[in-house]
């Protein structure tokens, strides 16, 4: 009887290898899995900054906190207010380059709050010709809204900052976009 049960433990070992090992030989090793990627625009955001508090040096450079006082946001799906209860928080690496994590929330047109957390990096090279903008946002909406389906995807952006008017107030531009 052991040794009945030994075999059948080893066989259903076997099996088990032999089929992780299968599934590892449908990995795509070409990178033609990266090459299809295709964004869907989801919303753009004024988002309105106030005065940077900075918070001087640190053992990983130069932090200063940004807080964002309000704004709007619309898309083909959403549309509402930034509201004006969140912040920036930044840091100027040794390296030039800028980190950014904010975090804050938007009101729906029909009163459902999502979350944001967005993570950004600045980079402006030394010729000044090689800005890069990019984040990396997390979206929470209420599971039982109209937005849940902000809750299973992956989202990027970018940030714009727009050449002010006189007496306009700062504000920058976030276009988020949904990774299909």
């Amino acid at each position: 009887m052991k040794r009945y049960l030994k075999i059948i433990i080893l066989g259903w070992m076997l099996c088990t290898v032999q089929n992780l090992v299968a599934q590892s030989t449908t990995i795509d090793t070409t990178g033609d899995l990266f090459k299809d990627f295709r964004t869907e625009l989801m919303w753009e955001a004024n988002v309105k900054i106030g005065n940077t508090i900075v918070v001087g040096e640190s053992k990983r450079g130069i932090r200063r906190i940004i807080p964002i006082t309000g704004g709007t946001f619309s898309g083909s799906k959403i549309k509402g207010d930034v509201l004006p209860l969140g912040e920036d928080w930044q840091l100027v690496r040794p390296d030039g380059d800028t980190e950014l994590y904010a975090r804050y929330l938007l009101k729906t047109h029909d009163g459902h709050l999502i979350q944001v957390i967005n993570r950004a990096l600045i980079h402006t090279g030394a010729k000044g010709n090689d800005f890069y903008c990019k984040s990396v946002l997390d979206l929470e909406a209420p599971v039982d809204s109209p937005y849940d389906y902000l809750n299973h995807a992956v989202f990027m952006g970018t940030i714009r900052f727009p050449v002010l008017q006189p007496g306009e107030d700062p504000y920058v531009i976030i276009g988020v976009y949904r990774v299909m």
